[in-house]
């Protein structure tokens, strides 16, 4: 089988967004075996429109239109597909009924195109938008098949992975249970853990492994099919260990939306630990990071941010000789840093972190030159210097997700 996917969006040609949407359908066909010869991408204009399928259709198996699925006068794809085919538009009642009591309970006038949204081509099966309004769908002719998917990525990738994954797995594989289960991993690059998994990735088949680069981390969706769901689930579970037997040192969790800090938190929530931090070249963003999550407050109820040597010496109580003798970048300064605050508001554990954020050298020190310390619940204090050599941002980021895996490294 082979696909072609249509991103339709004028702003996507006018380069207004970026299409997130194709790579990540790409990516998920792929893993059940069906290859992707095309991508197109079209405005929303009938005629153009039209042709785009025309010709999709004439070369491929499965066609995945992605976008125009709104309520407004250019969200047309429902309507060019269903003139294309002959079909008449249904209507989903329960849809419908969505966007109506949507409309009731808010200040703001309903769009006299809004019921467009859950509008479905007759004879497709409707995909539920659990994220949004616009409905989805599948519908099967002789020609090829089609997949319809709303544009915004938060209800695209959950409709496609709860609602169409399970239909195009059957398809493609003749098994009704499809899962996955997305491993992520920090310290560790997307190039460098495709090299030491080449083992496992070169003779996939069931379960399929791919590898994708997020923000200064990277994660492994592991896909199995089967007849039966314990079979399935144990696929994966299987294939779990035997990545982590090669790259499990870089293993901090599961998940599409999980993220260190929510790992770091829930583990400290698990083993009743309070946490403090001193923050130098992250200026705060550790402490956001811990704020991001809901109930952080359980385990976290403050910390500094101390930028200058002075404030250091002031508010950590650093003595001036280790700053003297060592420097603000260096390892004695990390670990007074992470005792100090912990000792400062009685937590069982700290994070230090002290470094050169960049453009410019501090101390002789390169730009990503950093260290992070960390004070635990038993006493001990330890300090592990980084090089990380991107832009301020970057390195900022970075280092926070250092602190935050060094948390779990110590305490799970």
């Amino acid at each position: 089988m082979n696909a072609e996917i249509v991103s339709v969006g004028t702003e996507i040609l006018l380069g207004e967004i970026t299409d997130t949407s194709a790579p990540y359908i790409a990516r998920r066909l792929a893993n059940l075996g069906i290859d992707v010869y095309f991508q197109d991408t079209v405005g929303d204009n009938y005629k153009r429109l039209e042709s785009v399928i025309n010709l999709a259709e004439s070369r491929s198996n499965l066609v995945v239109l992605s976008g125009g699925l709104g309520p407004t006068e250019d969200d047309i794809t429902k309507l060019v597909l269903a003139k294309h085919l002959g079909l008449a538009l249904d209507t989903d009642e329960h849809a419908l009924q969505k966007i109506n009591d949507f409309y009731k309970s808010y200040p703001m006038k309903e769009p006299t195109t809004a019921d467009m949204q859950a509008k479905y081509i007759h004879g497709a099966t409707v995909l539920p938008n659990d994220n949004g309004f616009a409905v989805g769908m599948f519908l099967e002719t002789k020609q090829c098949d089609y997949l319809v998917l709303p544009g915004p990525p938060v209800e695209m990738q959950h409709m496609f992975t709860k609602y169409a994954l399970p239909i195009l797995a059957k398809m493609a594989s003749g098994n009704p249970v499809i899962a996955s289960k997305v491993m992520r991993f920090f310290g560790i690059g997307e190039t460098e853990l495709e090299d030491q998994l080449k083992p496992l990735i070169s003779n996939q088949s069931n379960p399929t492994l791919a590898t994708y680069a997020k923000h200064n981390e990277v994660t492994l969706r592991i896909t199995a099919s089967g007849s039966k769901k314990a079979d399935v689930d144990n696929l994966i579970d299987g294939m779990v260990q035997k990545v982590n037997a090669i790259v499990g040192k870089y293993f901090y969790g599961f998940g599409d939306d999980n993220s260190l800090a929510k790992v770091a938190v829930s583990l400290l929530k698990d083993k009743k630990l309070s946490i403090t931090a001193a923050e130098s070249l992250t200026a705060g963003m550790f402490q956001s990071r811990l704020g991001d999550v809901s109930g952080v407050s359980e385990v976290f109820s403050g910390g500094f941010v101390t930028y200058s040597a002075k404030v250091k010496e002031n508010v950590l109580h650093i003595p001036t000789e280790v700053i003297n003798d060592h420097g603000v970048v260096s390892r004695e300064t990390a670990v007074w840093m992470a005792q100090n605050s912990k000792k400062i508001l009685n937590t069982d554990v700290a994070v230090s972190f002290t470094g050169v954020a960049g453009p410019d050298q501090l101390e002789g020190h390169p730009a990503g030159n950093f260290w992070v310390g960390i004070a635990l619940p038993d006493g001990d204090v330890k300090a592990k210097e980084f090089n990380f050599g991107k832009d301020r941002n970057e390195i900022r980021d970075y280092a926070t997700k250092c602190g935050l895996k060094m948390i779990y490294d110590n305490l799970k």
